[in-house]
């Protein structure tokens, strides 16, 4: 190893690892066997593998380096944190702002990895939130399950734009398309019937008062070709599958959730918040509260922060988030991030 003079550290021995997608580079600094002002400092290359991860656990033994930074790129740093972290090392993950955007330094691997050590040791390195291992799984499903949702909804816009396109306006006249009234018009509409004041009569409930409006709306219906009704039909085909495996995410969600029904209970009690928006954030958050500075961090990383934009002399509020906690008042079982 080379030995390098520095400053006083914050910790001892440490590693700093890069990550990539197929390789990591790591970086062991500990105090000089002759001189205990120096230092010694070795990079290594692993594969970022099992294999390679265990390795570098290895390494880092002989080394008894304790603790290890590392840097959050995409979600290549996930397997190597949790093997690592599985392995009894304190893992600390580092946002690239705080380490990297540094004008004129160099960018490589190798390098990268040194910087973060030497961050690491002087104690210049703010840990970010990493959820429970319990909390990843549930976390995973509720992410994937607002994915669908996304999908869900650009699904039936396409379905609304296709309509559009053969001159039906039945979205200007019910309020949801796919409602039972939409969906049973739009189901008709694949059969083949186009007459609008069949179609019309299929109105259910409130639509019955606007039949009139409805059949101008289709009047356009004989425009509305096969190919229409083949590309109509996948699209509302497409929705149901994804509403099915919403459902079941919903109940398996509930299922992993269960032990935190009195966090959740409080949660919706928010004005504005229903079950899934409760269970949503603490998925993201926990239940532990001490891991947040204050109520401002806890709201922003649970994606409760309204955004504020201005344009020229018009200040507005961005439509980024109906539902948000106020950090001046939070709920009881967020009130211990405010007191730290």
């Amino acid at each position: 190893m080379d030995e390098v003079t520095d400053e006083p550290l914050y910790r001892d021995r440490v590693c700093g690892i890069d990550i990539g997608k197929a390789e990591l580079y790591a970086t062991i600094r500990v105090p000089s066997d002759k001189d205990p002002a120096r230092r010694m400092s070795e990079t290594r290359s692993f594969p970022a593998t099992r294999r390679g991860v265990l390795a570098l656990a290895d390494w880092m033994r002989c080394w008894q380096v304790p603790a290890l930074v590392m840097e959050a790129t995409s979600d290549y740093w996930k397997g190597p944190f949790y093997r690592l972290e599985a392995e009894g090392f304190e893992c600390v993950l580092a946002d690239a702002r705080q380490v990297k955007n540094l004008p004129g330094r160099p960018k490589r691997d190798p390098s990268d990895s040194s910087w973060l050590a030497q961050c690491f040791e002087r104690g210049s390195v703010r840990p970010c939130f990493v959820a429970d291992p319990e909390f990843r799984i549930i976390r995973l499903h509720t992410r994937y399950r607002r994915d669908l949702t996304e999908d869900r909804t650009r699904e039936k816009n396409r379905a609304e734009k296709l309509l559009e396109s053969a001159g039906i306006k039945l979205s200007s006249v019910v309020t949801d398309l796919h409602g039972v009234t939409g969906r049973d018009i739009m189901d008709h509409l694949i059969a083949g019937e186009t007459n609008p004041r069949t179609l019309a009569q299929l109105a259910r409930g409130r639509a019955r008062r606007k039949i009139s409006d409805l059949e101008q709306a289709l009047d356009g219906a004989e425009f509305f070709t096969p190919e229409h009704a083949a590309l109509l039909q996948s699209m509302l085909a497409r929705i149901d599958q994804i509403n099915a495996k919403i459902s079941e995410l919903d109940t398996v969600i509930e299922q992993l959730l269960a032990p935190w029904e009195e966090q959740l209970q409080q949660a919706e009690s928010m004005p504005g918040w229903g079950r899934r928006s409760a269970q949503d954030v603490l998925a993201e958050t926990g239940p532990d509260m001490t891991r947040f500075a204050t109520g401002g961090h806890l709201a922003s990383w649970g994606g409760r922060i309204p955004l504020d934009k201005q344009s020229g002399k018009r200040h507005g509020q961005a439509r980024h988030k109906k539902d948000w906690i106020d950090p001046a008042g939070p709920l009881p079982w967020m009130r211990m991030a405010v007191r730290m």
